[in-house]
């Protein structure tokens, strides 16, 4: 998890400097995190679910204003996370923030 601070401090400054969108994104990633970690039930696919999470919060502390994201990256980590996560009604909220995080990551860098 990339929030290695506990109050997030690090992780929303290093996404700041990723530009529009990467601290929204950010915001949105570590709160799926934090609720999935305190879902007790097992869950086939959790680790896949954690790995792609990781993935999107790397590419959220990593771009830059004027690098490009790697969009596809994006979409294929977020449709996987769903996939892991989707039938789960206790992260129905976290996985919808998620979802309108990478959309609005995907329309800023695409303006």
């Amino acid at each position: 998890m990339v929030d290695d601070d506990r109050g997030g401090t690090a992780a929303r400054t290093a996404a700041a400097r990723g530009g529009p969108g990467a601290a929204g994104l950010l915001d949105a990633v570590v709160r799926v995190q934090r609720e999935l970690a305190a879902y007790p039930p097992a869950l086939p696919d959790r680790a896949v679910a954690e790995d792609e999470l990781d993935a999107l919060a790397q590419q959220a502390v990593t771009a830059g204003p004027r690098e490009p994201l790697d969009t596809e990256r994006l979409r294929h980590s977020l449709l996987l996370v769903a996939a892991a996560l989707g039938s789960v009604s206790a992260l129905a909220d976290p996985l919808a923030e998620l979802r309108l995080a990478v959309e609005e990551t995907l329309a800023l860098r695409a303006s």
